[in-house]
């Protein structure tokens, strides 16, 4: 019998800022380098997904081998910013003991402006771990703050990805794993904890 789902933020993290991962197309991710900040093309008026997990999303691109996420940006936020969002989140699922009832769970979820959704976090083989990672919506009606306040440093994470990948296809995972961003147990404020049913 399994034991019960565990929700670990885990993140690159310091006092004032945390690291969120990203793909995009280069049409996306060269200007906003160069910017160090989103500007358009990137849009601005729908729901843009951050991840802590760099694992995650390197399962979610393909290790960026998808035609529209061949680029892997580390975005670094502010850590005041990440956790004002999570205090407002609302989960994607109808979560009985933080809702009560699925009514109530869809009132909120449609007038939601951050939305957080958990799934399994992934080892460098691919396979899933016995423990989810977070991913966060940011919706259209706070993506401007996201994508221009919230960003202290964009750092272009390609080349990156590309050597720890190559390192895999090789079985080489002993080199792999010493490339990989250092990522560990975020520490999550109560209040917050329970709204993202991490308690």
């Amino acid at each position: 019998m399994s034991g019960p789902k565990t929700y670990e933020i885990r993140a690159d993290f310091d006092r004032e800022t945390l690291v969120v991962y990203q793909a995009y197309r280069k049409e996306i991710g060269l200007p906003a380098i160069e910017a160090q900040k989103f500007v358009a093309p990137f849009s601005f008026t729908r729901m843009t997904w951050i991840k802590p997990s760099f694992l995650w999303l390197m399962e979610r691109s393909n290790w960026g081998q998808k035609s529209d996420q061949a680029m892997i940006l580390a975005v670094r936020i502010r850590r005041q910013a990440w956790e004002s969002a999570l205090r407002e989140a609302v989960l994607t699922h109808p979560e009985k003991k933080i809702y009560g009832s699925n009514e109530a769970w869809r009132e909120q979820f449609e007038k939601a402006r951050v939305i957080v959704q958990w799934d399994p976090e992934r080892s460098l083989r691919g396979a899933k771990l016995e423990y989810s990672a977070i991913q966060v919506g940011i919706s259209r009606h706070l993506i401007e703050d996201y994508a221009t306040k919230w960003i202290t440093e964009i750092k272009d994470y390609t080349p990156l990805s590309r050597k720890i990948h190559a390192f895999c296809r090789d079985g080489e995972y002993d080199k792999a794993k010493k490339l990989l961003p250092s990522e560990r147990v975020y520490p999550v404020p109560e209040e917050i904890a329970k709204r993202l049913g991490m308690t």
